[in-house]
């Protein structure tokens, strides 16, 4: 409310989406609506309005029903979205034109997100315009609309002590998953069984589930950096990338493993799963205030282009490789994204147009890679067809990092351990 500077947030629920016909998604809230009121529930519109004489924060919600609730679960209603949530104040949802228009028509600026709630975005222009129109007699009415989520963005990006406890949990429960899979993973088995149970769990642990399309992508599917079919049948030695994270109350974790099926590394698998882990520990070992995502990705990718050369995988000096982008070929995305909320979280990865540096309880993943295509026939032979990827959670502290997920195994000795037993 401090960052509004004497302006009104409007911010809605997400909407209801249909799947087919009668069916709905399951329903899931928005994220900022979830930051800012912890409310679940569909139908609802928070404002807040600092100075405003009937409640700064105020819950427009749908009232109990006790015929509705029959069908579709119990309400919060007027009275919860107070004792409950908190509201200095709380109306029905349909009370929203009747007295939204009065408080808009107080202020110069409307924070409001415009996004895909088409007919809240109508409804929000049509407020807009109709403060517009009274100015030139009242001399007062909101005038201009602006977002939100430049100020809501800036606030996830740094992560309070409770969001890292849920973060943490996320994190715990996605590491039983991966050691799961790698314990199950064996020849002869369908990907999607291995994708079931990760899902199980997930659930079983009281995570909502994953927090992006589990991916369960074997032998040459693991050269597709998204392959989330998951139905290709495995078979003994061969590698499979696990790329699953759980959700666990609205906060997401992002774990990447790569294991062999029901064996152990052979002398190929090994050197390039080494490499790429080698990359990942470089990167994470510069995480700390003051370097920014972009030292993380370089930090990792000199170490993937000396191994590419050392390798035989690429032949130019380690200059030409970067500078004209060679190794694009086999390693294609970024060493890093935000995680919170969102699997890919909110906020700016650069400011003034220059690459943003890192702070104190940001958190970030760190994932390099190696893809070689099965019928990339420059490569050599015994390396075709093969992809690995290792990511880690990490939290910048203080003075330096933690690795959140360090639980989950990735050194040799105990991901052969665990794929053997």
């Amino acid at each position: 409310m401090a960052a509004l500077a004497g302006g009104v947030a409007v911010i809605p629920s997400a909407p209801i989406s249909v799947r087919s016909n009668d069916v709905e998604y399951v329903y899931r809230q928005d994220n900022d609506f979830y930051y800012l009121t912890g409310f679940a529930e569909p139908e609802a519109v928070a404002v807040l309005a600092p100075g405003n004489k009937d409640g700064e924060y105020l819950l427009f919600v749908r009232p109990r029903d006790r015929e509705r609730e029959t069908w579709t679960g119990k309400r919060a209603g007027v009275e919860g979205a107070v004792a409950d949530f908190g509201a200095d104040r709380s109306y029905k949802i349909d009370e929203l034109d009747q007295v939204l228009p009065e408080i808009l028509a107080r202020v110069e600026n409307i924070y409001y997100p415009l996004g895909n709630n088409e007919p809240m975005n109508q409804r929000m222009v049509g407020w807009l315009r109709q403060c517009q129109a009274m100015r030139p007699r009242s001399g007062a009415g909101a005038n201009s609309l602006l977002d939100p989520r430049e100020i809501l963005h800036e606030m996830r990006l740094f992560k309070q002590p409770d969001e890292l406890e849920l973060m943490r949990r996320a994190i715990a429960i996605s590491n039983l998953a991966h050691q799961r899979a790698m314990r199950e993973a064996r020849g002869g088995k369908r990907e999607f069984t291995l994708e079931a149970a990760i899902d199980y769990a997930f659930r079983s642990e009281g995570a909502a589930g994953p927090s992006y399309p589990s991916i369960v992508a074997s032998g040459p599917n693991a050269t597709i950096l998204h392959y989330i079919n998951n139905d290709r049948e495995m078979r003994n030695g061969e590698l499979l990338l696990i790329d699953a994270g759980s959700e666990y109350d609205f906060y997401a974790s992002d774990i990447t493993r790569t294991f062999p099926i029901g064996a152990r590394f052979s002398p190929v698998q090994r050197d390039l799963y080494q490499l790429v882990l080698d990359a990942q520990i470089k990167g994470i070992e510069i995480v700390k205030p003051g370097i920014s995502i972009d030292d993380v990705h370089d930090a990792a990718l000199s170490v993937l282009v000396d191994g590419m050369r050392s390798l035989k995988m690429l032949q130019a000096s380690a200059e030409e490789i970067i500078a004209k982008g060679l190794y694009r070929r086999f390693y294609m995305h970024r060493t890093s994204h935000w995680l919170g909320m969102d699997v890919h979280d909110v906020g700016h990865y650069r400011k003034e147009g220059k690459p943003r540096l890192l702070e104190p309880n940001m958190v970030l993943t760190c994932e390099p890679g190696i893809y070689i295509a099965p019928d990339d026939e420059q490569a050599p032979a015994e390396m075709r067809g093969i992809g690995i990827r290792i990511e880690d959670d990490v939290l910048v502290t203080a003075d330096g990092y933690e690795v959140m997920s360090a639980a989950v195994p990735k050194q040799i000795p105990d991901v052969e351990a665990l794929t053997t037993a």
